[in-house]
């Protein structure tokens, strides 16, 4: 499944990015790091109106830290359970950049790396 790192200093940025790419039609699904910045982009709400995508995207959020370090098992459970239904599309926005080589490269290696089609990075 092709996947995208998102990276960026601000999440509202890193949401607009991937917001920008969602297509009608295409299942995806979105990990989100850390918090909202209080003018989240990726929030779909019917009272705010139509929502511009078929199906919704299924936009998770986890714990802010290191993806790589801290945050590891955090997002192995998290891709486990996405996988278990695989969308079409996956978006992994990071909170920090600092250890992307390293995360790119886990997500590289078994199991990840026969599931996951690591896409070039995409700067906020």
């Amino acid at each position: 499944m092709p996947t995208w790192l998102v990276i960026g200093s601000r999440a509202r940025e890193r949401e607009t990015a991937i917001a920008a790419r969602l297509e009608t039609g295409v299942p995806s699904v979105v990990i989100l790091e850390g918090l909202s910045d209080g003018c989240p982009a990726l929030v779909f709400d019917p009272a705010d109106g139509p929502i511009p995508f078929d199906p919704v995207p299924q936009v998770l959020r986890i714990a802010p830290g290191c993806l790589h370090c801290s945050g590891n098992l955090i997002l192995r459970v998290t891709l486990n359970r996405v996988l278990r239904r695989p969308p079409a599309r996956l978006y992994i926005s990071l909170a920090s950049a600092e250890h992307l080589e390293l995360l790119r490269s886990w997500l590289s290696e078994a199991p990840y790396g026969a599931l996951l089609e690591l896409q070039p990075d995409i700067a906020a």
